[in-house]
């Protein structure tokens, strides 16, 4: 059966990263026996500037059509003056609306030596191996009403968060289920000492749990949350949390790692996904060929494992990634253990290393 997925390069180092994913998209089908049909279409600031939208209506059809969807980075400083509704970050949150994008999977792994590139100590963050569950469509990016009213020195802002019994609930229910087929613990992240919101998320996990009796459930406060993940993140093993909340603890999470560039990530909805490295487009270093490529390329790994089921191509693609590690690293991870590598030659690296490699048989119970 042919397959489609949709590239949406975006902005900056977007299109750099992408095209190295591809090259790798396209070995691993090959592997797999998929065929493919590949599409490409604008999003982000780039889709401005050519078409007056951040997400045009041809992209959100084509992603309408998509089995799976590939996403480089949106964003960048000469479209931080527009309207709201026009900046390139506008065209990936009505994207994941659209389409119904709820579960945010972003896991957070120490890939073979790449312990030595994290800025904290080897014994804190070796053996790190956690998944962050965002939900992705509520929540306060998504609440209303929003706005800014008043004149110049009385204006006041307002954002909403809001959630419902039922949003909860399914991305709990996720959490679980990812839980059950990792290390059977769950850690929901709230503030319910102080929000409304969070009592509600707090008393939703509880009642979900019962349909869960053999994963153990524990609650942090987001702050505590944030504050254990970098004093012991080997003490967590799936995390499931809101909107706000995910999107700044995944972000930490990714500095265990090392680096951002290292985390990817899967949005999963009912009908569609969407598979994007965490990193944003790095206006700074777009164009100098030094960008990370490997959050995007083991993005393409979780489509294999969640969008394809082949979560041995996800393992080959691991195994290529951290085999390449051991000898090169772009400037974000590089080590004087280590050669130096551009963001092309460890694409053609990871590839080489994928297409001469046979399949790993995936481990049994192994994490996703």
């Amino acid at each position: 059966m042919t397959k489609r997925v949709l590239i949406l390069p975006g902005d900056f180092v977007g299109p750099e990263v992408t095209a190295q994913a591809l090259k790798i998209l396209l070995a691993a089908a090959d592997m797999a026996g998929i065929e493919l049909e590949t599409e490409e279409a604008s999003i982000g600031g780039g889709a401005y500037e050519e078409h007056g939208s951040p997400l045009p209506e041809h992209t959100l059809e084509a992603a309408r059509r998509a089995d799976a969807i590939l996403l480089g980075a949106v964003g960048g400083p000469q479209w931080d003056a527009l309207p709201m509704d026009s900046k390139p970050e506008k065209g990936l949150l009505r994207l994941r609306e659209e389409l119904d994008l709820y579960a945010n999977l972003r896991p957070a792994r120490i890939y073979g030596d790449l312990v030595d590139a994290s800025t904290l100590k080897k014994e804190i963050v070796e053996g790190t191996d956690l998944m962050v569950i965002r939900e992705l469509t509520g929540g306060i990016y998504f609440g209303k009403p929003r706005e800014i009213v008043g004149s110049e020195g009385r204006r006041t802002a307002r954002n909403t968060m809001v959630y419902s019994e039922s949003e909860i609930e399914r991305i709990v229910r996720v959490g679980f289920d990812i839980a059950s087929k990792r290390g059977k613990r769950l850690c929901s992240v709230d503030k319910s000492n102080v929000l409304e919101v969070s009592v509600l998320w707090r008393d939703v996990a509880r009642r979900v749990s019962q349909d869960f009796p053999q994963i153990a459930l524990e609650h942090l406060y987001v702050d505590n949350a944030a504050m254990q993940l970098v004093r012991d993140p080997k003490q967590f093993d799936t995390i499931v949390t809101g909107n706000l909340f995910g999107d700044i603890l995944s972000d930490v999470a990714a500095m265990l790692t090392g680096s951002i560039g290292m985390l990817p990530s899967a949005s999963l909805g009912e009908n569609h996904a969407l598979y994007e490295p965490v990193h944003g487009s790095a206006p700074d270093i777009a164009g100098k060929d030094v960008a990370n490529p490997l959050a995007a390329i083991l993005s393409i790994g979780m489509m294999f494992r969640y969008t394809f089921d082949r979560a041995d191509i996800e393992d080959a693609i691991v195994s290529a990634v951290t085999e390449v590690l051991s000898t090169h690293r772009t400037p974000d991870i590089h080590t004087g253990k280590t050669r130096l590598a551009g963001c092309s030659e460890m694409g053609e690296l990871v590839l080489n290393a994928l297409t001469r490699a046979p399949l790993p048989r995936p481990a049994v119970g192994s994490k996703p």
